[in-house]
């Protein structure tokens, strides 16, 4: 037996992080992970693959708009395995970048899959690892639809549409959230046509409404389809492809789809099987999330929890944040995370970022606000750019407090960040607004909504 001070079960995110910071906190810390490769969905099928794909893709879609910039281009071709082969090194760099952290602070990385025979004790194998802590940071995994079983073949889940060999003639992806609509256009922009089913009537759910329509109206430009307040009911497999049958929600009329490819992608749910947590009595809620404390301790005392696997938002930088608070305090040091301030971002083209409320849920709950807005039509930077789609919107107390902020267009997982650090240092649109922006960036339409909020807009 080897006994740790803390052994971290999962290497995600959240996962790595938290080991190598419990490590420079001088603890003994193990990482378990049975993937074959550290980083887990995140670094491996999720956000480091995509965004490769993303960046790949948008060169290629490029090329059909430099015309305007008097800049011909002939005889572009595409060649989808270097394509593949660039991004599949991407994630083997990182993976590997991961393995020295872990080398360089002291953390054991035990390979294997994890359970958990009894508080304190992780048996991986046939060895068995007591530890005085143990932190569970094993992630999620696509959710799967009722009544559709995913081949990776026809029917994908995002796994599956990270690694096709072609691109499909006609792609259909069932769910209009983040990880449809980025792999839609990465399909799209790579010759697919892309029809994108949303059983809501509208796409990006828990996103600024107004945000959203500014990103379907864009996408919807750049090439995607959207069926809007449809569901799936079922999918059936013939010579010539898949027929999609479509129930139009509230209205009683059924449609069919043809297609290539289906992509499953209606949500993530967390990955806890397997890991013996019913038996030691560990409280998992009845959407399978693992509930926890402030201190991110199960009801098991020793056994934390934290990322995708316990409620909250599942980003990989909500994980990180988790895993050092968690660490932090193990350790007796003070730890703490502000979720009303973490950002998300879809990288499409416009990009979406948005943290903290949304201007529904402030009417929702009758909260008395102001709202300023700035459209990149009038930025100068975008204009010259040519990325002149989208907005970015400010919601605030009439006092100014920064409630919160939404960005469709360019950059936008960029421009966020200062009003992340504004409302996490409780700057205020006025703050914001009296600070100097470089010109000409885009950042300067951050400035101008909040100058809006306070009814000085200059450009706007």
């Amino acid at each position: 037996m080897s006994a740790y001070d803390l052994i971290v079960v999962g290497a995600g995110p959240g996962g790595y992080v938290a080991a190598i910071r419990a490590a420079q906190l001088g603890l003994k810390v193990a990482c378990v992970e049975g993937r074959g490769a550290l980083g887990g969905t995140c670094l491996n099928v999720g956000c480091i693959p995509s965004k490769a794909l993303l960046t790949s893709s948008a060169k290629y879609a490029e090329l059909s708009h430099l015309a305007q910039h008097g800049i011909a281009v002939e005889g572009a071709s595409l060649d989808l395995s270097a394509l593949m082969a660039r991004k599949d090194k991407i994630v083997g760099d990182l993976t590997k970048g991961i393995a020295f952290l872990f080398k360089k602070n002291g953390v054991d990385h035990i390979e294997g899959w994890a359970s958990l025979p009894a508080p304190g004790q992780v048996q991986v194998g046939g060895d068995t690892y007591t530890a005085r802590n143990i932190l569970i940071a094993t992630g999620s995994e696509p959710s799967p639809l009722p009544g559709v079983e995913i081949d990776e073949a026809d029917v994908l889940s995002s796994t599956g549409a990270l690694a096709l060999d072609a691109a499909p003639e006609h792609l259909v992806v069932i769910g209009a959230g983040v990880i449809g609509l980025e792999l839609g256009q990465v399909w799209s922009r790579l010759g697919s046509k892309v029809t994108v089913v949303e059983y809501l009537d509208r796409i990006l759910p828990g996103i600024d409404g107004e945000i959203a329509k500014l990103s379907q109206r864009a996408l919807s430009k750049r090439g995607l389809k959207f069926q809007l307040g449809r569901a799936l009911k079922s999918i059936e497999k013939g010579a010539n492809g898949l027929t999609l049958t479509l129930d139009r929600a509230g209205k009683g009329t059924e449609e069919q789809i043809e297609a290539d490819k289906v992509l499953i992608a209606i949500g993530r749910r967390p990955v806890t099987r397997g890991l013996g947590l019913e038996a030691l009595g560990v409280s998992i809620n009845a959407r399978g999330f693992i509930e926890v404390d402030e201190t991110f301790q199960t009801s098991v005392p020793g056994i934390f929890a934290i990322g995708d696997c316990v409620p909250g938002p599942m980003l990989a930088h909500k994980a990180e944040e988790d895993g050092v608070a968690c660490v932090e305090m193990l350790a007796g040091d003070h730890g703490h995370v502000d979720y009303n301030t973490v950002p998300g971002v879809v990288y499409t083209d416009p990009e979406v970022a948005s943290v903290g409320q949304t201007e529904e849920a402030l009417k929702e709950t009758g909260t008395d606000y102001i709202t300023g807005k700035f459209a990149f039509m009038a930025n100068s930077r975008a204009r010259s750019t040519g990325e002149t789609d989208g907005a970015v919107k400010v919601l605030a107390t009439p006092d100014g407090k920064i409630l919160g902020a939404h960005i469709c267009g360019a950059h936008g997982g960029d421009l966020i960040a200062e009003l992340v650090l504004a409302m996490a240092k409780g700057a205020t649109v006025e703050d914001v607004a009296r600070t100097c922006h470089a010109h000409p960036a885009m950042g300067e339409a951050v400035k101008e909504a909040c100058l809006d909020a306070l009814g000085r807009a200059i450009h706007a």
